[in-house]
């Protein structure tokens, strides 16, 4: 059996980079731990913008979210999006979908409730870091 392919929210990996002990952190490393981090063009360039924020200088530095970023590029699977997805109620959330159909993604992990409500589209699994944890605990107990 193939390893599972994720497709994490930007949110979830800015909230694991800045809060070491999140559920997200947890997440994030458990995906790493199962299988392969997809990433396309579009969502690492979203997530460059995002993840340097002068906001969130005051959880983590500048050098260090960027030594994060740089680290999950190098660990990411590049994946070319060459469908486009237009079902989510907030269009900017369809990247997401692109990336997870083109990339054959087995989850989604997020915190978007835009995305939640589609769990499941096209047998790909939209998940909470949370319930995605708690999935995970199950099957190995």
């Amino acid at each position: 059996m193939s390893k599972p392919r994720f497709v994490l929210d930007t949110n979830l990996i800015v909230s694991a980079a800045l809060l070491e002990k999140s559920v997200a952190r947890q997440a994030f490393e458990v995906a790493l731990l199962q299988g392969s981090i997809l990433l396309s063009e579009t969502l690492q360039d979203e997530l460059s913008e995002v993840i340097l924020r002068h906001k969130f200088d005051r959880y983590l530095s500048a050098e260090k979210r960027l030594r994060f970023l740089t680290s999950f590029i190098g660990l990411a699977i590049p994946t070319a999006v060459t469908q486009s997805i237009t079902i989510c109620r907030d269009p900017k959330d369809n990247m997401i979908l692109d990336l997870a159909v083109c990339g054959q993604a087995s989850y989604i992990l997020t915190g978007d409730k835009d995305l939640l409500v589609l769990h499941p589209f096209r047998d790909i699994s939209i998940l909470s870091p949370h319930n995605f944890l708690e999935e995970n605990a199950g099957e190995r107990k």
